[in-house]
């Protein structure tokens, strides 16, 4: 137990090594010039030079990835380039928004994914089974940059219940919570429905409607128990997706999380803040299987983290 745990934390460590190497090439080696950036491609060359010199940008691309490295081995994620603040206190804030808004999502696309797919199974082949997987088949199609505008000129313009974007009150979160929960909802519903139709007609359902136990019992307390691992499989799977959806989400509707922070960024060519965001959502991914492979052993105790 204890060296293979040692062995998923040294993979892990590599893991992030590799995401944090290969992401510090690609925002060097591409075109543009972060002092150009701040300074105005007007400026001269001698100030620029002088700048480039203050920021360490000067010196060998090996030399800026081991400064890098080491910054993060000790839980430093350097200087923003644009403006000299730390980075962590940019980052700690966009952390706490973006979790909050995946958190959020999730919990919609739980709840309604699951009611529905059970009600689907439950009246399979029904006018209502039929309306709810065209309407999650709709969802899984429709991708996060057209679901926001369309929920935007629904809620926000037409009825004029919830704000446009921003942050300003409670009810901001709604909106882009769910634009990232609709994608992930379909997923849920499919794969609950799918898992639980071909369970219903089981020996062990069989078994139980024998024993004289009400419809709805058998379905929840029998069926459902065991289409618990596929479904915790795809929502540890697909948590990752709504960090990586939250890019487009968040900057749509004004959000002030990772996505947003990540595309200001990469606009500015601030490669500290740029390199820190992906890292943390690589870091974000890798804990979420991890922690996907321990709710394995909490909804079935035959598996276990060997």
């Amino acid at each position: 137990m204890r060296s293979n745990f040692i062995q998923r934390l040294f993979l892990t460590i590599l893991q992030l090594l590799g995401i944090f190497t290969i992401t510090f090439l690609l925002l060097h080696l591409i075109p543009g010039d972060p002092i150009q950036v701040m300074l105005g491609e007007s400026s001269s060359l001698a100030d620029q030079n002088i700048l480039r010199s203050q920021l360490g940008l000067d010196q060998p691309i090996y030399a800026q990835l081991w400064t890098s490295l080491s910054q993060i081995a000790h839980g430093d994620f350097g200087l923003s380039i644009i403006n000299q603040e730390p980075v962590i206190d940019r980052l700690i804030v966009a952390i706490k928004n973006t979790y909050r808004l995946a958190v959020f999502a999730l919990l919609i696309a739980i709840f309604v994914g699951l009611s529905a797919g059970i009600f689907a199974a439950k009246y399979r082949d029904t006018i209502i089974d039929k309306i709810i997987i065209n309407l999650s088949l709709a969802f899984i199609s429709a991708p996060h940059f057209f679901l926001g505008p369309l929920l935007i000129l629904l809620f926000s313009i037409w009825l004029g219940w919830l704000p446009v974007s921003g942050m300003t009150s409670s009810t901001s979160i709604i909106l882009p919570a769910c634009t990232l929960a609709l994608g992930l909802l379909a997923v849920i519903i499919k794969m609950t429905r799918n898992c639980m139709i071909e369970l219903l007609d089981s020996d062990v359902v069989r078994t139980a409607r024998a024993k004289g136990l009400d419809e709805w019992d058998v379905i929840i307390h029998h069926v459902f128990r065991l289409v618990l691992m596929p479904i915790v499989t795809i929502i540890g799977l697909q948590f990752g997706s709504l960090l990586s959806g939250a890019v487009i989400t968040e900057t749509l509707f004004g959000w002030e999380g990772l996505g947003k922070l990540l595309v200001e960024s990469i606009q500015t060519r601030d490669y500290p803040i740029t390199q820190a965001c992906i890292f943390i959502i690589a870091l974000s991914y890798i804990a979420i299987n991890l922690l996907t492979e321990f709710m394995y052993g909490l909804v079935d105790p035959r598996v276990r983290l060997k």
